[in-house]
């Protein structure tokens, strides 16, 4: 079995190395939009997008004397990869699975942009299809592959190709594997350095644990457990929104790319990469702690980009409740809802775990007594009573129950499955799970 993992520092460049490392990540972002360019009047003719061919383009960009100074400020290999990871951008957005999910979006359409081609030309932009990177974004990487031939690692500094040299980082664990590529990245004026391992084991690991958990996901409780647990969310948007709002009605009083917008930007970009921060490293401890005394976990399987859509509605048709949407909206965001779900995949499929994801529907509904599916059952926000059987719970926590019900019944339906592999309620009624 093969564990593929990834391994994140802070990267410590001095000034010569951080010019260097600024002109490398500049070059691919340069060579990413005219490449993107090149792929438009490849798509406006109806032509297949090839990696190939878009990657023997980068010798005629090289050679061109206006771009001259991709030979002497750029990674060949990190340029190749960049346009490879292009020509997964399209291939995303012409595969037909990503379509169909895109259809069960329920987004209204928002006002379409349209890019213009040399010959005048003009490409309505569609979902999913790559997008210009601009400097102002404030995020930047490069990505290098065959580590042991171009980079190396001695103690807490890493070796870079490109004339960089030694370069320092927080090496705050060990990195366990064999380092197969290297992605160096800037976000908000810090660079981070990111190892991408893969190590062998010679069988399937088996999880210490025995025990199973249902997991109800909230946003005033984060999750309710089957077990009776409450956790809190953090919030992490909600605490810091007054001050982002301050910012950017600052940023919307200064003129635009002058050198005060620019500060005022990063300063923008410093908060929104906080908030991130705070929530991604939030739901790390607690998937950890889950994921170490749980060998099974059942979760909803929730459509957060439908449950996140706006209410505005349409000129014809306006929207009802849109100021209230919008804040439950947000709310939904704030959580990391599938940021969570992801980490408990993967991490249970390092431990030899199981995560089951199980169909919403009718979950606070269904007494876990009974199994009586009723409206009425749930008769406020908390308290839960069946108009069956009178059976009395917390809303959340019946519900959590149900779902590691909805869990059991199908792994029995499934006749198990493989350790670490994530699997999904196929039925798409509940009702049948739990009765």
């Amino acid at each position: 079995m093969k564990i593929n993992k990834a391994y994140k520092f802070r990267l410590e460049p001095n000034a010569e190395q951080e010019i260097i490392l600024n002109n490398l990540v500049g070059s691919a972002r340069f060579v990413w939009n005219q490449m993107l360019a090149i792929s438009f009047e490849i798509f406006a003719k109806n032509e297949f997008i090839n990696a190939t061919n878009l990657v023997n383009k980068i010798v005629s960009l090289k050679n061109n004397p206006d771009f001259a100074f991709l030979k002497s400020s750029s990674n060949a290999v990190s340029l190749q990869q960049k346009v490879r990871d292009l020509a997964a951008a399209w291939s995303r957005f012409f595969d037909p699975k990503v379509h169909a999910r895109l259809k069960e979006n329920k987004n209204k359409p928002r006002k379409p942009k349209f890019f213009k081609l040399a010959d005048g030309t003009e490409i309505q932009h569609r979902p999913l299809m790559p997008q210009f990177k601009r400097k102002s974004d404030g995020r930047d990487s490069i990505r290098l592959v065959q580590f042991d031939k171009y980079c190396r690692i001695e103690g807490n500094r890493v070796k870079l190709p490109n004339g960089i040299g030694l370069v320092k980082f927080r090496k705050s664990q060990d990195i366990i594997g064999t380092i197969k590529n290297v992605t160096i990245s800037k976000k908000s004026g810090h660079w981070y350095v990111s190892f991408g391992t893969e190590r062998e084991l010679a069988q399937t690991p088996r999880h210490p644990a025995t025990s199973a958990i249902g997991l109800d996901m909230g946003i005033t409780k984060l999750l309710t457990t089957s077990n009776g647990e409450v956790i809190k969310p953090k919030n992490s948007f909600k605490a810091n929104q007054i001050k982002l709002a301050k910012l950017q009605r600052g940023l919307a009083k200064k003129v635009t790319f002058s050198e005060n917008w620019k500060k005022q930007k990063h300063k923008i970009q410093k908060l929104h990469h906080h908030i991130a921060n705070v929530r991604q490293d939030y739901l790390h401890k607690l998937t950890t702690s889950i994921s170490k005394n749980h060998a099974m976990i059942a979760c909803e399987d929730l459509k957060v980009a439908n449950m996140s859509t706006s209410a505005s509605g349409s000129m014809e048709n306006k929207g009802r409740q849109v100021k209230a949407k919008s804040g439950l909206n947000k709310s939904i965001l704030d959580q990391g809802w599938g940021m969570m779900v992801n980490m408990l995949e993967y991490k249970q499929q390092w431990r030899g775990g199981l995560l089951i994801k199980v169909n919403p529907r009718y979950t606070s509904q269904t007494c876990f007594n009974c199994q009586h599916i009723a409206k009425e059952n749930r008769q406020t926000q908390a308290k839960f009573e069946c108009v069956k059987c009178g059976h009395k719970a917390n809303a959340d926590i019946n519900a959590a129950r149900n779902i590691l019900s909805a869990g059991h019944a199908v792994l029995s339906a499934e006749g198990g499955c493989n350790k670490g592999r994530p699997m999904k309620q196929k039925t798409s009624d509940i009702r049948e799970k739990v009765a």
